[in-house]
């Protein structure tokens, strides 16, 4: 679990828009890959999903006024979980802090 002061802040509806708008081409271009990536969002809390190679979310997080919390939910996945969390995390600094 990592938190990230919410500097901004966002909210966590704004959040879910920046994602879907602007994580894939983050994390994509950090990768060179093309991940296709899925978002839910219910209340502060929003999980990331990443369909080809992780069956269900992979990453929650929860989002107050104070902070951005990232949770690593896909444990036990054999496709480097951490490394994704790791870009994540990369990507709220850059547009919470």
């Amino acid at each position: 679990m990592t938190s990230i002061k919410n500097v901004q802040p966002l909210s966590a509806e704004k959040l879910f828009d920046l994602l879907k708008t602007d994580f894939a081409d983050y994390i994509n271009q950090k990768l060179g890959s093309n991940l296709a990536i899925e978002y839910a969002h219910v209340f502060d809390e929003i999980n990331v999903s990443f369909p080809e190679v992780i069956e269900g979310p992979a990453l929650n997080i929860t989002v107050t006024d104070v902070e951005l919390t990232v949770t690593l939910m896909a444990t036990e996945s054999d496709y480097n979980a951490e490394l994704l969390e790791e870009h994540l995390i990369s990507f709220l600094e850059e547009k919470a802090g």
